[in-house]
Order: C-alpha cells, then structure tokens, then sequence
C-alpha cells in the first residue's frame, strides 16, 4: 500500500495538470509512512547523513599518498643579471667600473615534474578518523531524532482531522435534529397550540447550530493543511482518512502503555555522541604536541634554450629526483592548544551537565505524562456517561414535548446540553489520543509505534 501511495503521488507530481483535485486516501501508519520519507526535517536529515559519509572519506583521504604533477613553460624576455667583482683573475682592466653585469639564464625553460608524499606519522590524523566515524553515529542519531518528531507531528494532525471531521458529522446530525424541531414547532405555531416566542427559541438554536457546522467545517480544512504540510504532500492534494477517533483510541491500549517503563530517549543518546566527539577533539589537541613525519618524493625533467623549438629538443632535457623524511616538530605556540584543552575540558563539562539535567527532566516528563494520561482516561470516562445521559435526556424531552406534556424550552435546553455533552466527549477523546502520543515519547517508544 506504501509503494502504491508513493507511486500515486510521483505520477501525479510527474504528469500534466489535471482539472480535477488529486485524492489521496490514508491511514494513519500511511500518513507516517509518507511523512517519514517525504518530511522535509527528515530528507535534510537524510542528506546530513550523506554529508557525513563524505567526511570520513575525506579525512581518510589524508592518510594515503598525495600525487601531485607540475608542468612549466616559462619565457624571460630579459634575462636577469647577476653582478660579478672586477677584480683579477677574471676581471676586465678596460671596464673602469668595480662590478662585471653577467647574465646567466636563457630565454625559455620548462619542466615536467611529479611530487609524491605520504604521512609517516600524524597523530590528529587517526583521531580525525574516529571523529569522523563518530560524526556519522551522531548524524544517524539526529536522523531518528528528526524521524520521531515527524511522527510526533503527524500523528497529531491526523488525530486534528479525525476530531475535527467527527465534528462536523454530529454538527450536521444537531443541524439536522434541530430543523426538525423548527418545523414541527413552526407547524404548532401556525395552528395555535404554541407561542411565537417558542419558534424564536428554537431558531436560535438553530442559528447557533449552523454556526458551529461552519467553523467546524473551517477548522477541518486548516487541519487537514497541517497534516499535508507535516507529510510534505503538495497543498493542492486531498485527503481523506480511512480511520475514525474510535479505531485508534482503545483503552485498552491506553492503559497498557501506563505499565511500560520505556526506554532510553534519543536525546540521552545524542549528548553522550556529543560528548564522545568532544572527547576525540581534547585528544587531538592533545596530539598537536607530538611530531608529524611524512615521506617525500619527487622527479622532474628540465629543459632550456635561446629559441623556443630549442626548448623541446631532448639534448637539452635533464633529469632530477628527491627521496626524503621531513618531521615538524612543535616547540612554541603562544599556548593556543593549552588554550584549546582547557575549552574541551569546559565543555565536556557542560555536556556532563546538560545530560544530568536532561535525565531528570526527561523523568519529570515521564511522570507528567502518565498522570496526563490517566486524568484524560478518567474524564474520557466521565464524558462518555455523561453523553449517554445526554442523550436519553433529549429523547425523553423530545417524546413529552411531542406528548403534550413537555415544554419547547425544556427541548431546547435538552438539545444543548447534547451538544456541549458531544463537544465534550470528543475534546476528552482529542486529549486522550494526543496525551497517549506524549507519553510514547516519553517513553522513548514513539518511533516504534507507528501503527497504534
């Protein structure tokens, strides 16, 4: 089904414009799904994990041979002079100057060279190298932190749209029972069995009735915007939902969840990778202090001649080479890696420090979380009798009124205190649903549980 929603969109996306509006029908675990791969949080997180296998190829990268080549063509339209003593042996006795100008170069050179080196040693290189490993652990964390938010948030929308949709079907249902009773009383005012006053009643009611149906088919539309824009669906796509309130909020399941004892937060996971990086960063610090050895080696050719086409002939062409060991030794630095220890220290303390706090608040939220939840279920409860009373109480005023022995207003009082029992009953449901969600979280269960 995932594949088929997937393959639905891309060809939507891919097409032509089409007059009518796509429709895409889901399911909660669907809309996760969807959401999962096409959130823009997650893709980017996605890409960060790309990023980071990059890195580790590149700091390999400094570990293995460096080769370099070098080509030159140089011409000098005058050549530089060197000035020489006139003094004997070598001196001109008819120059009354002290110095000879000697030119010693020709006009074109060039050369063809090949440069090799190769790390012999480098401390910061092997800790750079498990930096980089641990940078790609901390990018997947981030990626499952990025992935059950987007859970988080779309279950959420999902559960403002089934709320929202249900509101509107009792809406219409009290619209409906409302016009009944309108008409029946209109019928009675007209034949004189009741007041015109009981007539404005009920249109009141009425009136109050439509303007509930019209916000609350408002708040569907901003709702379902909210979950599209959770998933990464386009704007101009429909959704419908092929679950109810009911079918995802069992008590059972509920109340199973309050005996779990959950599991560590990807967040505890993240500042101990933090930590870890912040670790190998002291040690190569650290490491700066210690030699660098690498390996050098070069070959070159090189030719010269006063013309250009003598530059290329292969008896002016001579060949060079360099094998050797350099090592870099660090003496003195104005004490900036002294410097950069001390800061690694500090914040390995912070992080030490952020990771006490977040245990405690994560368990203060655990706790809060639970109590949330078991309140919701308590008041759930409530609400539901409560409706059910509601509702017997409307029909017992709708059969005295019709009897003759009940009274309009008792009526209408009866429908309204329906609808605020049915408004109830829903928020407690809402509440209920979205108090499960938080209490996943804290649990540390949420991105397993993509489905319930």
């Amino acid at each position: 089904m995932k594949n088929y929603l997937l393959l639905t969109l891309f060809l939507g996306l891919s097409g032509t414009p089409v007059a009518a509006q796509q429709v895409v029908t889901l399911s909660l675990s669907e809309a996760v799904d969807y959401a999962l791969e096409n959130n823009p949080a997650t893709k980017n997180a996605r890409l960060e994990l790309l990023i980071s296998k990059a890195t580790i190829k590149e700091t390999l990268a400094r570990g293995l041979p460096q080769i370099n080549g070098a080509y030159n063509l140089d011409y000098n339209p005058k050549i530089p002079v060197v000035f020489l003593p006139n003094q004997p042996p070598f001196g001109d006795p008819s120059n009354p100057s002290d110095v000879i100008p000697a030119r010693f170069g020709v006009s074109y050179s060039s050369g063809l060279g090949v440069t090799v080196s190769q790390m012999i040693f480098d401390g910061s290189f092997f800790v750079g190298l498990r930096a980089s490993i641990t940078l790609l652990e901390l990018t997947n964390k981030d990626l499952k932190k990025a992935e059950i938010d987007v859970v988080e948030n779309v279950k959420k929308a999902y559960f403002g749209v089934l709320v929202n949709q249900q509101r509107i079907r009792l809406a219409g249902a009290n619209l409906s029972r409302i016009d009944t009773l309108l008409k029946e009383t209109t019928a009675l005012n007209e034949a004189g069995f009741v007041e015109k006053i009981d007539v404005s009643r009920v249109q009141v009611q009425r009136n109050n009735t439509f303007t509930q149906v019209q916000r609350s088919q408002t708040a569907l539309e901003i709702s379902k915007q909210i979950l599209k824009l959770q998933m990464g669906i386009p704007i101009e796509y429909e959704v419908e939902l092929v679950e109810t309130l009911q079918d995802l909020s069992t008590k059972e399941a509920l109340v199973q969840l309050l005996g779990e004892e959950g599991s560590d937060r990807i967040e505890i996971e993240q500042v101990a990778t933090q930590i870890t990086l912040v670790g190998l960063d002291l040690k190569n610090n650290v490491s700066q202090y210690m030699p660098k050895i690498n390996f050098i080696g070069n070959a070159r050719r090189s030719g010269a001649g006063n013309e250009l086409d003598r530059v290329f002939n292969k008896s002016n062409w001579f060949g060079s080479s360099l094998v050797g060991v350099s090592m870099s030794v660090p003496i003195f630095d104005g004490f900036s890696k002294a410097a950069r220890i001390q800061k690694n220290r500090v914040q390995l303390t912070q992080l030490e420090n952020q990771r006490s706090f977040l245990k405690e608040s994560f368990n203060s939220e655990l706790y809060a979380a639970k109590a949330n939840l078991r309140n919701d279920l308590n008041i759930l409860e409530v609400q539901e009798a409560n409706l059910q009373l509601a509702t017997e109480v409307y029909q017992i005023a709708r059969i005295k009124y019709k009897e003759g022995i009940g009274s309009n207003l008792e009526v209408v009082n009866a429908d309204a205190s329906l609808i605020e029992a049915e408004i109830n009953y829903l928020g407690a449901l809402y509440d209920g649903l979205i108090s499960k969600i938080n209490l996943e979280k804290a649990l540390g269960v949420l991105q397993t549980d993509l489905t319930n």
